[in-house]
């Protein structure tokens, strides 16, 4: 059966709602400081009780910087190589664009310097803090693989970006907006990428905004 390719309408949303709230995020985020509104975010879930340290240390490797290429191989058993593709690269390009960009953009420090009383988890006390790599790799990943799955699975996976922003926070690694500017981050390179490599539908299948229909396997 043959499969052709659309770029959808969505993805161009999503790709220029990431830039904005990466645009706001290093704009809050520029001076170095981390304010009082913040600061009680941070406090809030860094202080929860170590219970949750074990399952919360969990979900933040979740953002690794190997996820993509994990998260490739099933695509590739299931022959979705445009999805292979995408992931592979955005390997690379959070690369660049996080510490090629973003960290020259913005020069924060992580709570262990930043917020006074920050308990760190295993993590570095100091360095560049904005953005959080692993946010981008998890909201990244999810933009990726949503085409692909059923709805009530991307809600399972974009709830697991979410707790993989809450551990970086809880394990003291990053204060919130590190973790909101690099979701906003992944999600826009995601969908940049989606754009770059399109989605495969069956054919016969409507193209546009609607989901596209499961790639039939070879």
């Amino acid at each position: 059966m043959s499969v052709r390719v659309q770029r959808r309408h969505r993805d161009a949303v999503t790709a220029a709602a990431g830039l904005a709230g990466t645009a706001v995020c290093c704009w809050v985020a520029a001076s170095g400081r981390v304010g009082g509104a913040e600061q009680a975010v941070f406090r809030f879930v860094n202080g929860w009780p170590e219970a949750w340290r074990a399952p919360l240390y969990g979900f933040q490797l979740l953002g690794v910087l190997g996820m993509p290429l994990l998260v490739a191989v099933p695509a590739a058993v299931l022959r979705r190589w445009r999805l292979v593709l995408a992931l592979a690269a955005l390997v690379p390009v959070k690369l660049v664009v996080e510490h090629d960009l973003l960290k020259a953009l913005v020069q924060r420090e992580r709570p262990g310097t930043t917020i006074p009383g920050a308990v760190l988890r295993d993590v570095p006390s100091a360095g560049l803090s904005f953005p959080s790599g692993h946010a981008v790799i998890a909201f990244g990943v999810v933009v990726l693989v949503a085409p692909y799955l059923h709805r009530r699975w991307v809600v399972v996976v974009l709830a697991l970006a979410v707790l993989n922003g809450v551990a970086r926070v809880h394990l003291g690694a990053h204060a919130p907006l590190d973790v909101v500017g690099g979701a906003a981050a992944g999600m826009a390179i995601g969908a940049l990428l989606q754009l770059l490599v399109g989605v495969p539908v069956r054919a016969g299948a409507p193209t546009g905004t609607g989901r596209p229909r499961p790639v039939p396997r070879h």
